[in-house]
């Protein structure tokens, strides 16, 4: 078991030399400012994959890396894994410096996304590989493959071959053979991604599961903002290689640091109300948004107050379970209307903007909400976000 400390980690991925040779076309007075592509950053070291990237992982904590897709979480993954070479930096396992040490000599078990599984060997052989390479007694292989097969519940499939099992199974497979080695560290890499919803939901579940039973330091890679909130004790919210926001799934849903983590985490994604006006009197504040206004709570106010904010434009962010649709509040047409078992998402059209509400259906008939019907919303001021247009962070 160990702790893992990440100190000021930076990947930088350098030009080849024909893009070297295009960019000293271009140099100039403004070669050394730094330009975006892509939403990644340039430089003339090269792309900025992943920057500053600092965090403390405790020892036995399970740490979800999360954001879309080339946000730079699996490249940070490698980097840990020492399948990626850290550009500058410092990486400690168990209170060791890592930078320079081999990836099998680190102490560290990674389950890829695609399984990764030896085709021609069976479901015990692939379990047992690394073990027969370190030169392990066969009783003691044995009763380790035993263990893990029993633990992940593929007993029955030890003679089989990868391709007689299904996605789950193989999966279950590939975590075996990482189980096997009493790793330090575990390392997945988006592993549930190539299986269904309704296998990925089992898989989910059956992930917090062996996770008590092995008890050890686990680092989670995953597009899926569900797994994030599900599996991990805390959230690395990640964009552009930089680290949004680290907390708790409740800290990160509850208080998101700026408008993009509030954008990413929750399902359906908050509503955002731009050009809403904050006005402060008295050190009172109210809220208006798209004509109706509400007043701040005393909590809201200190915070607001502590901050330095007067009268100004701010984002409102709502999200979906908040708003309430009724007789009073803002006028809105229904475009769709979702019936999703037990809730209803309206996806409603105000002003000059899109909003989705959910409404409970355990108490109204979902037809009572056609197409293009008219309806009113409102909303709780307990319960919205006050962003910076600006600096898009927010401001309570």
């Amino acid at each position: 078991m160990a702790e893992v400390i990440l100190k000021d980690i930076k990947k930088v991925y350098p030009f080849d030399a024909s893009e070297e040779k295009k960019r000293g076309k271009k140099k100039g007075a403004s070669a050394e400012v730094p330009e975006k592509k892509h939403n990644l950053q340039i430089t003339d070291d090269g792309v900025v994959a992943v920057q500053e990237f600092s965090i403390d992982i405790k020892d036995k904590e399970f740490v979800v890396l999360v954001g879309p897709s080339g946000c730079g979480k699996s490249t940070t993954l490698r980097m840990v894994a020492g399948l990626e070479e850290i550009t500058s930096g410092e990486l400690y396992i168990d209170g060791k410096l890592m930078n320079d040490v081999a990836p099998k000599d680190r102490d560290i078990a990674m389950v890829f996304q695609n399984y990764a599984l030896y085709p021609h060997m069976t479901v015990y052989d692939n379990i047992a590989f690394s073990l027969k390479l370190a030169k392990m007694p066969k009783d003691e292989i044995d009763k380790k493959v035993r263990e893990a097969a029993e633990t992940l519940d593929i007993t029955q499939y030890l003679d089989r071959k990868p391709k007689a099992l299904s996605g789950g199974q193989r999966q279950r497979v590939a975590i075996g053979r990482a189980i096997v080695r009493d790793p330090k560290v575990f390392l997945m890499d988006e592993p549930l991604s190539n299986l269904d919803a309704k296998l990925r939901n089992q898989m989910r579940a059956e992930l917090i599961k062996l996770r008590e039973k092995i008890d050890t330091t686990f680092i989670y890679v995953t597009h899926d903002q569900v797994e994030a909130m599900t599996l991990g004790d805390r959230i690395v919210i990640m964009r552009d290689g930089v680290i949004q926001q680290i907390g708790t799934p409740q800290e990160v849903f509850s208080h998101p640091a700026n408008l993009f983590v509030a954008g990413f985490i929750g399902s359906p994604q908050m509503n955002f109300f731009p050009d809403s006006k904050l006005t402060c009197n008295d050190g009172k504040y109210t809220i208006e948004i798209m004509g109706e206004t509400g007043e701040l709570t005393d909590e809201q106010n200190a915070a607001l107050k502590a901050a330095g904010i007067g009268t100004s434009k701010v984002t409102v962010g709502v999200r979906p379970v908040h708003l309430v649709v009724g007789d009073k509040g803002i006028p809105a047409t229904i475009d769709v209307s979702e019936l999703m078992g037990s809730e209803l998402h309206l996806h409603l059209h105000a002003g000059n903007q899109d909003i989705v509400a959910v409404v409970s259906t355990a108490n109204l008939d979902p037809s009572s909400f056609p197409r293009k019907s008219q309806v009113k919303f409102s909303f709780d001021t307990r319960l919205i976000h006050l962003f910076d247009p600006a600096t898009e962070k927010n401001l309570i």
